[in-house]
């Protein structure tokens, strides 16, 4: 039997204006799988993923996921918080008030993992926006976290930054047995994930093959140009 990771049943949400972002969602991410959540903007995604991550408090319904969760944000600016590399990615371990050795082999440890170890002493300020968001990957894996929601993390790069990041976390999820819930509209992301859903108005609409989504995706928007 497949275990499941990540688990929404029957979610509703709405802002204190009462204007309703969710309404009934229900998905599931087997562990272990990169998956994607789609969507126009305006339809839910970026809120499904901080109620995810304990970010907001849904009004009803149920959340199911396997702790620690790492959560990374669209401008990693918004969460690094430490002067230089290494030292970032160790400061989310200081509630686990773990050695020195210890905390210096996991942080070197996440660092490998993506490929930015020969920059732990460089300052956050110098680093391009793709180091800075395996920075916080890094902190998430040096958290010892099952699962990682990323809320389109490609935004602000390039197209070549893109695609490198993305097929990292694909590598990562695989690698090391990792959960991934990945926010995006970015069609072409669409090759590196194990399946995607489609979120319209919030309200969860389709799931599954990401290839087949994609199709569906393309086809809506050459509709809405012609």
């Amino acid at each position: 039997m497949t275990e499941i990771a990540v688990e929404v049943s029957d979610l509703n949400f709405s802002w204190e204006t009462g204007a309703r972002v969710l309404d009934s969602c229900c998905l599931s991410v087997p562990k272990g799988e990169f998956w994607m959540l789609l969507g126009t903007n305006g339809s839910g995604k970026s809120t499904l993923l901080k109620l995810l991550a304990g970010l907001l408090t849904p009004k009803s319904g149920k959340v199911q996921i396997l702790h620690p969760v790492g959560f990374v944000f669209q401008n990693p600016d918004h969460q690094l918080v430490m002067p230089t590399v290494g030292a970032d990615v160790a400061f989310g371990l200081v509630e686990e008030k773990l050695p020195i050795s210890q905390v210096r082999q996991r942080v070197e440890d996440a660092l490998s993992a993506v490929n930015l170890l020969e920059l732990q002493r460089r300052p956050i300020y110098a680093l391009s926006g793709g180091q800075k968001q395996r920075v916080a990957i890094a902190g998430a894996i040096a958290r010892q976290c099952e699962v990682l929601l990323l809320d389109e993390p490609t935004a602000l790069l390039d197209p070549d930054s893109q695609l490198e990041l993305v097929a990292q976390v694909r590598n990562l999820v695989k690698s090391r047995g990792l959960t991934a819930l990945w926010v995006t509209h970015r069609l072409d992301e669409l090759n590196y994930c194990d399946g995607a859903f489609l979120l319209e108005q919030g309200a969860l609409v389709d799931r599954g093959d990401p290839e087949r989504l994609k199709q569906r995706l393309m086809q809506v928007e050459s509709s809405a140009a012609e």
